[in-house]
């Protein structure tokens, strides 16, 4: 009998390949998403593209170029074995189910997997995004995927969904556990930074609850640390466009902190589950060299969780609680 229930662990997605025709066709889906930018459509499509899908493709393969592996994205390895470490730990526990990745834009596609698990005989689905802290944004986008998917299916299966896991007690300590290991083999710095993706100022006013929840995840991280609240810098990278952006912006705090007398520091990215471009080029590359350039000596990268046993325990553990109540499930205790 085929497994009959279903997990697919969501990221956000990656071009094909590091070539700009490759990223051109992935930005020009990534973008085309309304909860991405908020803005009337026929304007931002002229933007888009007029301008952005003629410039930025170039740039940006560029930048894939310099994380590229011979097995391919960064995020698409890893979000890979990130599934497939999960998909025998939940076996291993007694789970009757299978663990699939997917992406919101690129592929493997949201549509082409759920197909694929349809046809194998999935009859109940959970689908867990791949983001901590939650928004429109991200999240509320990949669930905008399942059911577009699902409204074309004569019989959907039953749905479940996880908005987040910010202050997710299990997530909160394997991200301890990887500074304190960190530390423990690399020393630690004056400052330890933790950098947030950004998202425009207005998503926050209209309620989108990202910045709280980063936040959050700031402040249940620096407890388990022990940490002194002047010890731990919170700031938002990746901000494009003329609007203002949440704030601290990271660049900015990385060229200020030296100035400040702030010689060495870690970083890490708390806001992605898998190493990709942003976290990869942006903070472990160029994020350094604004730093050293400013008159910082020490920069360290603190990679993010990716496969690693704490992310897939503390995954395990969401998943199961998730899953209670559907047939074959183990109970497991609140």
């Amino acid at each position: 009998m085929p497994r009959r229930t279903a997990v697919v662990l969501a990221n956000l997605g990656t071009p094909d390949g590091p070539d700009a025709r490759s990223v051109r066709r992935y930005l020009a889906e990534f973008l085309a998403d309304p909860r991405i930018v908020e803005m009337p459509r026929w304007l931002w499509r002229l933007i888009l593209h007029g301008v952005i899908l003629r410039i930025r493709p170039g740039r940006s393969a560029h930048a894939y170029t310099k994380v590229w592996t011979p097995e391919g994205s960064p995020l698409q390895t890893g979000t890979r074995a990130l599934a497939d470490a999960l998909d025998a730990a939940m076996r291993a526990s007694g789970h009757d189910v299978v663990v699939r990745h997917a992406m919101r834009y690129g592929n493997p596609s949201i549509p082409a997997v759920m197909r694929e698990l349809a046809a194998a005989g999935m009859q109940r689905l959970l689908v867990v995004p791949l983001f901590p802290q939650f928004s429109a944004t991200t999240a509320a986008s990949v669930l905008d995927a399942v059911g577009a998917e699902l409204r074309g299916w004569r019989v959907p299966p039953e749905l479940r969904f996880v908005n987040d896991y910010h202050d997710d007690p299990a997530h909160l300590d394997a991200l301890a556990r990887s500074v304190e290991a960190h530390w423990a083999a690399r020393g630690r710095g004056e400052r330890l930074v933790l950098s947030f993706h950004g998202i425009p100022e207005r998503y926050v006013r209209n309620g989108d609850p990202y910045r709280s929840q980063c936040e959050a995840t700031a402040e249940g991280l620096r407890q388990r640390l022990g940490l002194a609240t002047d010890a731990m810098v919170v700031c938002f990278q990746s901000r494009v466009g003329r609007e203002p952006w949440l704030s601290p912006y990271t660049d900015h705090v990385l060229a200020a902190l030296p100035r400040e007398g702030v010689r060495s520091i870690d970083i890490l990215c708390p806001g992605f589950s898998i190493d990709c471009l942003e976290t990869l080029e942006e903070i472990a590359m160029a994020g350094r060299d604004t730093f050293l350039a400013a008159g910082g000596e020490r920069y360290a990268y603190i990679p993010s969780l990716n496969d690693s046993p704490g992310q897939v325990a503390a995954l395990q553990a969401l998943v199961a609680r998730h899953l209670q109540g559907w047939p074959g499930m183990p109970s497991v205790a609140s």
